[in-house]
This record gives C-alpha cells, structure tokens and sequence, in this order.
C-alpha cells in the first residue's frame, strides 16, 4: 500500500494537462475525448449495467488465474463486492467507452473480462465493434455472458480458459485496433503478453493496460513497455497506460491527470 502511495504523489509530481502537450494527436485526443463527457444515453446503459451488479445478492466461486486479490480472501464471492471492488469505476468505465468511439476501434480484445463492465463499456462505446474477451475462470465467465445477454450486448464472444492457451489462438491471423490487458498484473505474463501481440498491431492500434502502478513489479514491466522500439506515444493516467504504434509520431512519452 505505501507503495502505490509514494507511486500516485510521484505521478501527481510529474503530471500535466492539455496544456502541457504539444503533440497535436494526444492534445486532440485529451480535449476531444479524455475531457469530454460522455454522451448521456451511453452514460445510462453503462450505469444500469454497473448498478445491476450492484444490487445483486448472489455469489460465484472464482478460481484467480493472475496476481490474484488484495481484498479478497475467499473464492466464495460476493458478485456485488466484485463489482465494487474488482470491476472497474463508473469514472473508467465512460472514458473506455469514450476512447473506443472517439478512435473509431472496431477489432477489439480484451484480457480479463471479470463481471463484464469494462466489456460492456466498450459494446456500449462503439456498437459496431467486434469484441472478443478472455476469461480464465469458467464461473466468471458464464456469469458475464448473462449479463451481455441481459443487456442485449451482442458484439460480445467470450472465450473461456487460461490465456497461455486461449491469446494464441485468438491472436492468430488477426489485427486488433484496441488490447486492453487486464487480465494479469504480474511483471513477467504483462511482457508476455504484450510481446505477443505485437505481430497483431497496425499503425493506428492501441493497447491499454491496467493498474499500471499496482505493484513495483507492474511498474518495472511498464517501463520496459514505454522503451520498446514500436511504442512510439505512451500516456500514463495513473491507472491506466496507453501506448500507440503510429510511425509517424516522435517517440514521447506523457504523464496525464484525467
């Protein structure tokens, strides 16, 4: 915990606005969709998704495949503590749903899918799009394909299994505009995983990763992230990282309040 104390006042330190960015596509990309708000009609499917686990009483026994959890102490969860806790807030939820419809992402995949919020946000973000989201535990996952189903989420393929076995598959043959790793915030899988699925990007991919500063293990993996020679703009929001591919940017790195 003091860890990620000292980590979030160092980012306070280091982090700018839209004023502090020259470089014409992340100022465009922070004013026009990082700061904007998000429409309202998309606000309130993703609220009503969020607030319906909320409010539900059941539990699922959840098997951990990654780093596993802080909080909880038991694989008999609470699906509305797993919502809570675990998923990812109201506030993330709209700015995912903001970044795959302001950068127009269409092939999407996902690594962790949880209860679905994340996922959701996305369907919701950009209809069009075509998701796929990996998921290691069969409990989990079958619990959010309900979900998807109950709130007529159709651009969603789940695929269920551990990711050493289920990311190559889904990789194969494929570009993807948007990765969003969530799935594990350990060092080693993190650079796994992203080593991957650099065969499946193009110039205008992105990939986010999440809880960047969870851990100092998280911290060095992003790091290595940001040096990579095909990471050409990375942007730190504290939670999240972005890194894009775009070869005609300067290589730069930001650190951003959002």
């Amino acid at each position: 915990m003091y860890s990620q104390i000292k980590s979030y006042f160092k980012f306070l330190l280091n982090a700018t606005n839209q004023h502090g960015v020259h470089s014409p596509f992340v100022f465009n990309l922070i004013t026009k969709c990082f700061y904007k708000k998000t429409p309202l009609n998309k606000r309130k499917r993703i609220n009503s998704y969020r607030n319906d686990l909320m409010r539900n009483k059941g539990f699922i026994e959840v098997t951990d495949f990654g780093k596993g959890s802080r909080v909880f102490k038991s694989k008999n969860r609470a699906i509305s503590k797993i919502a809570k806790i675990a998923g990812i807030s109201k506030k993330r939820a709209e700015l995912l749903a903001r970044v795959v419809a302001y950068l127009n992402l269409n092939e999407i995949l996902e690594t962790g899918t949880s209860l679905g919020i994340g996922t959701a946000s996305m369907a919701i973000g950009n209809p069009q799009a075509h998701i796929t989201t990996l998921e290691g535990c069969k409990n989990t996952s079958n619990f959010a394909i309900g979900q998807f189903e109950k709130f007529n989420l159709k651009n969603i393929n789940v695929v269920i299994g551990e990711f050493s076995t289920t990311l190559p598959i889904s990789l194969k043959n494929k570009k993807f505009d948007l990765i969003y790793f969530d799935g594990n915030h350990k060092k080693e899988p993190t650079l796994d995983y992203f080593h991957a699925c650099l065969k499946n990007i193009h110039n205008e991919s992105v990939f986010v990763f999440d809880d960047i500063h969870w851990s100092g293990d998280m911290e060095d993996a992003w790091s290595i992230i940001k040096k990579h020679p095909l990471a050409s703009v990375t942007i730190d929001t504290y939670y999240w990282g972005f890194v894009f591919f775009r070869k005609e940017q300067i290589k730069e790195h930001f650190t951003i309040r959002i």
